[in-house]
């Protein structure tokens, strides 16, 4: 699986290491596969439903209510993982993720 940069579909801040993405899904619609390998949490601001097919091969549906959140304290150039998010629901789906740590 292909990744690419970009954690979300813009960037709104990106400051002494922290990024801040939102990432805002219309029905139907992938975020493209990327890589996380630092630190990061998200939280979801709307209910839905989305798919993801991760670089391991799994592939893992998710039903969200707004305020979930969670954290991947643990990660890092060695201890990475690559994803794509695609909205299964009937509604926009939109997500604050915040990447923390400086450069990976």
């Amino acid at each position: 699986m292909e990744a690419g940069d970009r954690i979300g579909t813009d960037l709104v801040l990106a400051e002494n290491g922290l990024q801040i993405w939102h990432i805002r899904l219309a029905p139907g619609e992938t975020l493209p596969a990327h890589r996380h390998d630092r630190p990061y949490f998200w939280t979801v601001l709307t209910d839905g439903k989305a798919r993801s097919r991760y670089g391991n091969g799994e592939v893992l549906d998710v039903v969200y209510q707004a305020g979930d959140t969670r954290y991947f304290p643990d990660l890092s150039s060695k201890a990475a993982f690559v994803h794509d998010l695609t909205n299964t629901g009937d509604a926009e789906l939109v997500f604050v993720t915040a990447v923390l740590g400086g450069q990976a």
